[in-house]
């Protein structure tokens, strides 16, 4: 077993104290076989009401409401889980699948229909996607995807930026750098013009750089890339930030047929546009030994608590 945690601190400075509306906040990991939660602390600044609902998409969203003003808005979670390591996925894929095109079954289509449907349609989107097929003979599904995935780690160029948002697929083409959102909706935009459903996640990269020499795009923040649905398979990662099959390194968040759909954190403040000085982010993913207890295959009996006693996870 491969213990993970996940330290994650947004700070927000104001010239002056100012008060601000709802925040919402998605930041708890999607429990599944490769990756169990054992805890999840919050520490808000200043002190907020918190309650949780559960989105659209089946995320977990807290959701902080404030009384008082402050020229700090802080959040703080600290997050520990179970992830397996899942080196390579085994494609299970249904033999009707296996080759592409092929057409999902009539009882999931009507699910799937809205991440089957281009969201940002462009002809030079699809004409990249068709690169990866054979043209002449058969294209195996899974080579179509692994290729795709690989193919934007090794010709996009990898820049962060702090323009907020996610930039247009068709500027990701043409200028061939893009962060980790942008690579993913240009996949995720590249597959849904094939006909595959495709959708955005969004979570955290362990970058496991003193445990080999492999380094990782996107460590230090949030990070994200996509799923496809492939009949037998379900639902499978792809990263093409760092050329990623398979759920390895990767932590699992949230999910949304949209990137704005799936922000890890948003809100707002009432006061002038001005007092705004600035956000500073710190994400720190690191790999634990498992506790004695656990490493016969059991679990602790873990209370999870945040300073003001706000009881946020029980296992």
């Amino acid at each position: 077993m491969t213990l993970l945690r996940v330290r994650h601190v947004t700070t927000y400075t104001y010239a002056r104290p100012v008060r601000f509306g709802p925040h919402r906040l998605l930041f708890r990991p999607r429990d599944s076989h490769e990756q169990r939660l054992l805890g999840a602390e919050l520490e808000v600044s200043p002190d907020a009401q918190i309650h949780w609902i559960h989105d659209v998409f089946g995320n977990c969203i807290t959701v902080a409401e404030f009384e008082g003003a402050s020229s700090v808005l802080r959040f703080a979670t600290d997050i520990l889980l179970d992830h397996s390591s899942q080196m390579v996925p085994q494609f299970r894929i249904e033999e009707r699948a296996k080759l592409w095109p092929f057409e999902y079954d009539a009882g999931s289509l009507p699910d799937l229909a809205p991440y089957m449907r281009p969201h940002h349609p462009a002809p030079e989107v699809e004409a990249f996607a068709r690169r990866f097929l054979h043209p002449g003979r058969e294209t195996e599904t899974g080579h179509l995807l692994m290729t795709m995935t690989v193919g934007i780690r090794e010709s996009f160029k990898y820049a962060r930026r702090t323009d907020p948002g996610t930039q247009p697929p068709l500027q990701t083409l043409n200028s061939r750098t893009g962060t980790c959102r942008d690579f993913a909706l240009l996949m995720m935009e590249a597959c849904r013009s094939l006909g595959f459903a495709a959708r955005f996640v969004t979570g955290y990269v362990h970058v496991p750089s003193r445990d080999r020499a492999e380094a990782r795009r996107g460590g230090g923040a949030t990070h994200a890339w996509v799923q496809v649905f492939l009949p037998g398979s379900g639902w499978v990662e792809f990263d093409p930030t760092n050329g990623i099959i398979g759920s390895r390194d990767l932590i699992r968040v949230g999910v949304a047929r949209e990137p704005h759909q799936a922000r890890p954190l948003s809100g707002s403040f009432i006061g002038d546009r001005r007092d705004y000085l600035g956000m500073t982010v710190e994400v720190e993913v690191s790999a634990e030994p498992a506790p004695r207890e656990m490493q016969g295959g059991g679990r602790p009996d873990r209370h999870s608590t945040d300073p003001r006693g706000v009881n946020l996870e029980r296992n």
